[in-house]
């Protein structure tokens, strides 16, 4: 166990699983507590439990959490505040995927893409910052996507949402600022990652042709672990990254150098 971010409470959203799952154990592991909040509170609760068998008690929490929904965010976090002692680390994890292209999205999905991907970071961000405000240093990390900056032809509600959570990072980045906060604001840029997101590429092509095909359009030829976004998370909730703001750390494999 180590204490990259030892005495660090952080809350997470979409974290029973997939990459919030490895942001959540690579922060225990290197000292922080950590509050696991998801829309599938059994998971989440399983989740907590498998982190503080490996860590110790009263290292994780639990919390029910639609992102959508204000009035669950104002509770979420209070619950967590209490239970932690505090919230010094806000990671915005939760977020979905829905494919087809400009004229085959529907509407209904549009909305819901972005409610979950932009509104939730809007939500979230709008009511930790009076927790944050009380344990600084504070960092604010939103995980947002290389197709927030880099377009695809069939993924417009992603595209746009993943590219709000890119700017609306750096409006918060500045506020904090403006407001004299030691309080940071950054955004992570992944490529494909193993995790559950693929699996509508592996239903249709197979595993083992779906997770080929991705890595081909990487130059380092591989599709990305969770633990790869782990490692970032940790190092922006970090005092390592304590001049760092209203930046994007890209982890794209390659992908935006060509």
């Amino acid at each position: 166990m180590g204490d990259r971010v030892a005495g660090k409470k952080a809350f997470i959203t979409g974290a029973a699983q997939g990459l919030g799952a490895a942001m959540a154990q690579g922060l225990a592991a290197e000292g922080a507590k950590v509050s696991i909040a998801d829309i599938n509170f059994e998971k989440a609760k399983a989740t907590a439990a498998e982190i503080e068998a490996a860590h110790g008690p009263g290292v994780a929490f639990a919390f029910p959490l639609d992102v959508t929904r204000e009035e669950q965010w104002t509770y979420a976090l209070e619950e967590a505040d209490e239970a932690m002692g505090g919230i010094s680390v806000l990671v915005n994890n939760a977020g979905i995927s829905l494919r087809g292209d400009i004229e085959e999205l529907s509407l209904e999905d549009w909305k819901l893409v972005m409610s979950i991907n932009v509104d939730s970071v809007f939500l979230g961000t709008k009511h930790a910052l009076k927790y944050l405000r009380r344990n600084q240093p504070g960092s604010i990390v939103n995980i947002s996507s290389i197709a927030g900056l880099i377009a695809g032809h069939n993924s417009p509600a992603y595209n746009a949402s993943k590219a709000g959570v890119w700017l609306l990072s750096k409006t918060i980045a500045l506020h904090c600022a403006k407001q004299g906060l030691d309080i940071r604001s950054n955004s992570v840029h992944p490529t494909f990652i193993d995790t559950p997101i693929l699996d509508p590429y592996r239903q249709q092509f197979g595993k083992e042709a779906a997770e080929a095909k991705l890595a081909r359009q990487i130059p380092l030829g591989r599709i990305g672990q969770p633990a790869d976004v782990a490692n970032a998370v940790i190092y922006l909730a970090s005092d390592e990254s304590r001049f760092m703001t209203g930046a994007e750390l890209k982890l794209d494999g390659g992908i935006s150098a060509m």
